[in-house]
């Protein structure tokens, strides 16, 4: 990994798992003012964000979810600071972090996103294919597929019972994580990644860029990313009637 910005990336992951692995301090649970990305800050939040502005500071204008628009460059770096803060406030491991840089012309030519739980780091530079590793080793390799994955993940799913039923009547198994750039991540592995509801730059710029190659439906409503074109497909329909029918009551 020669990209200095990339290996900038990894290095403040890397001091942030350093950080949770050695304990979570009492000031990580307090809760602050409401970020730009409209959730409540968490102090595990903001050190993370810090952390982050510590090692990219110096590469360009940093947006994140937690502060907003933070120092000044030609580069734009959008940020999750923690992605599934609640998940980590709850010791539950399914959480970690986003990175996505922004060149000139607008277009995302590096994004990693980090599993701090597991460690998994997923890595796409533009016009390159994208590749997982592991925090505090030097092997990456292409990122893995299951091409039997027997569940989906539904992220927002507790927002949506009635699309909860269709996909329980239609055999689509899933689990609802609640880590979206995560889930995005991981959306190759497992059968499919459904999203419902608005969605923030910060939780899908990265994550999405990941998605290179698979079947991908972004609408101002929902977000589909399967490898299979018919379940995408399915989901897309499925979600449009259960939508339409809300919008009708």
């Amino acid at each position: 990994m020669s990209n200095r910005f990339l290996a900038a990336v990894i290095q403040a992951n890397e001091e942030i798992a350093r950080k949770l692995e050695t304990g979570y301090d009492k000031s990580h649970f307090e809760k602050s003012s409401v970020g730009a990305g409209g959730d409540i800050s968490s102090g595990l939040d903001l050190m993370a964000e810090a952390l982050f502005v510590k090692h990219l500071g110096k590469f360009g204008t940093i947006e994140s979810e937690e502060s907003g628009t933070i120092g000044e460059g030609c580069a734009a770096i959008i940020i999750d600071p923690i992605d599934g803060s609640s998940n980590a406030l709850s010791l539950f491991p399914y959480f970690g972090t986003s990175v996505a840089r922004v060149d000139s012309d607008g277009m995302i030519d590096l994004a990693v996103v980090c599993n701090l739980a597991t460690h998994d780091i997923f890595v796409k530079e533009a016009g390159k294919q994208a590749l997982q590793g592991k925090l505090f080793e030097a092997d990456y390799h292409p990122v893995r597929s299951a091409p039997r994955a027997e569940i989906g993940l539904f992220e927002k799913a507790y927002v949506h019972p009635e699309i909860v039923s269709q996909l329980h009547r239609e055999g689509l198994k899933f689990r609802a994580p609640g880590a979206v750039a995560l889930s995005l991540a991981y959306a190759g592995t497992v059968n499919f990644l459904l999203y419902v509801g608005p969605y923030r730059i910060y939780d899908f710029a990265a994550g999405l860029a990941l998605c290179e190659g698979l079947e991908v439906i972004v609408e101002e409503d929902y977000v589909i990313v399967s490898k299979n074109k018919e379940i995408a497909d399915k989901l897309e329909s499925l979600v449009r009637v259960s939508l339409a029918s809300i919008d009708r009551e």
